[in-house]
């Protein structure tokens, strides 16, 4: 199976004249803990969890990833990377982590480790060969110089003047291995068609267009041949770059020959059993000329038997189709008889209704021709009512667009008396809360003023009457020379009345009842011009802003100076 590779920089040349190279294989296990499924019926999907998988190494990706096992207590995938650098960087991203599912409140476990090639070593075949009893190490075939190679593809070891272009070439196979060493020879399988029937094994023989790998046997002249191609070959695969520039790879799978396959005991052998074989072709197709041979010759007597009976019945035929023929002429000419009469009454019937027709037709045309005369003057006196309707319909048109300029200009003075009304009621609104903001300073102010001078007062009168006074005042109390009409002669500059005059109380003077009748006056007294101005802003036209709507101020409690300020903020 190839696999198209984007990064070519890890590539090593193989053989440069046909654009072979060695790629590194870079394989990855990674295993994913499943949770029990506590559910009946509820399943984990492989695809999902791949996916999620995919995800965890982004910005880096597989090159290739597929399900290696699967149970019911993990997954296990076998994913491949184009570079050995991104490794590292792969399993720090994997190794350890945890996937959560949707649908599964348990998380899965994930580890990821680097896969070991599994590829024969130098001491592997040198054990082989040296524990072997049935090997002689001076032989060529019988020592470590043969490498067996698996999953060779066809059209990369073809001539380019093939051709066959999927059938491969032992010539190229030899000199893209040339660079290992001196090689002896080469054998491919699939082009013997003999091999088959041989070892009576399945060899993968070439048939065109049937088979897209080959095996191959490679026998180097020298150890040091073999040595330094199972040395390249070790964790590689092979790819082949195009002209274009891009580039596919394939695995291969390499080890060093066991059987002695090209061994000189053992191509004697094959070359034995090829030449029995073809004797025993030779023979075969000999038989079967024989057999052809009599078998036409028994076709030609069978073919004289055919003719002869075909002849027979031929006669026969043309007996039974000669009184045949006369019976039909008979019967012909009876039928021509009836035809002809039936024919004559026929064209009797067809002549009558022909002139019916004609008589219809003329008659229909007139109708026709009185009917278009009689929608033609219809149409005209439509026409001309028409077009005095237009007429009307234009003059009224004009009438109304007459009266909508009117109507606009009046609208629009309209607007800008009530533009002009609403910027005074805006003014007044201003200058009443102007006013009433000073009037709240004023009396707090003056409530403060009162208080200090209030405190003042009692302090010096309390200095001085507190040594000769018979009789102590409550607690809470302050008394005064004078009692109250003297409090007042004292504070009345401060309040700016006379001496002898008195200020009417605020708070204790003042019923409830006439409290809430003031305050629902001074409310009405506000709603008013905003009741006046909410149909006027309404009229206006759209394009004013909402922020420029008139609200009118809340109002602020009425401060009572007979009473302290935490009862006044608490009322």
């Amino acid at each position: 199976m190839t696999t198209i590779v984007h990064d070519t920089t890890e590539a090593v040349c193989l053989c440069e004249e046909y654009n072979l190279y060695l790629k590194p294989i870079v394989k990855m296990t990674v295993s994913v803990a499943l949770p029990q499924l506590k559910l009946p019926g509820k399943s984990i999907s492989n695809w999902e969890v791949m996916e999620r998988v995919k995800a965890m190494v982004a910005p880096e990706q597989f090159s290739a990833l597929r399900i290696s096992k699967s149970t019911m207590d993990f997954i296990r995938f076998e994913g491949e990377v184009e570079n050995k650098g991104v490794v590292k960087s792969l399993l720090a991203r994997l190794d350890g982590k945890t996937i959560k599912l949707s649908g599964f409140t348990d998380i899965l476990k994930v580890r990821a480790v680097e896969n070991k090639m599994d590829f024969p070593t130098r001491h592997d075949w040198d054990s082989f060969f040296r524990d072997a009893k049935d090997m002689n190490e001076t032989l060529p075939g019988e020592r470590p110089d043969t490498i067996h190679l698996e999953g060779l593809p066809c059209r990369w070891f073809t001539r380019r003047d093939a051709l066959h272009p999927e059938r491969p070439h032992e010539t190229v196979l030899q000199a893209v291995f040339q660079g290992f060493g001196p090689v002896r020879q080469v054998d491919i399988p699939m082009l013997d068609p003999y091999r088959e029937e041989m070892l009576d094994k399945n060899f993968n023989t070439f048939t065109f267009g049937g088979h897209l790998n080959f095996d191959a046997y490679v026998q180097f002249q020298e150890y040091g041949g073999f040595t330094r191609a199972m040395d390249a070959l070790r964790g590689m695969k092979l790819m082949l770059k195009g002209e274009d520039g891009k580039a596919v790879a394939c695995n291969i799978k390499v080890a060093f020959d066991t059987n002695k396959h090209l061994s000189e005991a053992a191509l004697k052998k094959r070359q034995q059993e090829r030449l029995k074989l073809q004797e025993l072709e030779r023979q075969r197709e000999e038989q079967k000329r024989k057999e052809k041979e009599e078998e036409e010759q028994r076709k030609e007597e069978e073919r004289k038997q055919r003719e002869m009976e075909e002849e027979e019945k031929e006669r026969k035929k043309e007996e039974r189709l000669r009184k045949r023929e006369q019976k039909v002429r008979e019967r012909e000419e009876k039928r021509t008889l009836k035809k002809v009469k039936k024919r004559r009454e026929e064209d009797q019937k067809r002549l009558q209704m022909k002139i019916a027709t004609e008589e219809r037709r003329l008659l229909l045309a007139q109708r026709n021709l009185e009917s278009i005369r009689l929608i033609a003057e219809l149409l005209a006196r439509a026409k001309v009512v028409k077009q005095q309707e237009a007429e009307q319909e234009q003059a009224a048109r004009e009438a109304l667009e007459r009266e909508e300029q009117a109507r606009q200009q009046v609208e629009l003075a309209r607007l800008q008396r009530l533009e002009a009304c609403r910027r005074q009621q805006e003014e007044e609104l201003r200058r009443v809360e102007t006013e009433k903001e000073r009037a709240l300073e004023l009396q707090r102010k003056e409530r403060e003023l009162r208080e200090r001078l209030l405190g003042n007062l009692l302090k010096k009168t309390s200095g001085g009457g507190g040594q000769g006074a018979e009789r102590t005042p409550p607690r809470g109390e302050a008394s005064f020379p004078g009692g109250e009409a003297g409090i007042r002669g004292v504070l009345a500059p401060v309040n700016g009345l006379k001496a002898g005059e008195r200020r009417p109380a605020r708070s204790g003077g003042r019923s409830r009842p006439a409290e809430k009748r003031r305050a629902s006056r001074g409310r009405e007294s506000e709603e008013e011009p905003q009741q006046e101005a909410q149909p006027r802003e309404e009229e206006r036209e759209p394009a004013r802003q909402p922020g420029a709507e008139l609200r009118p101020s809340p109002r602020q409690p009425e401060l009572q100076p007979g009473k302290e300020p935490e009862q006044q903020r608490r009322a």
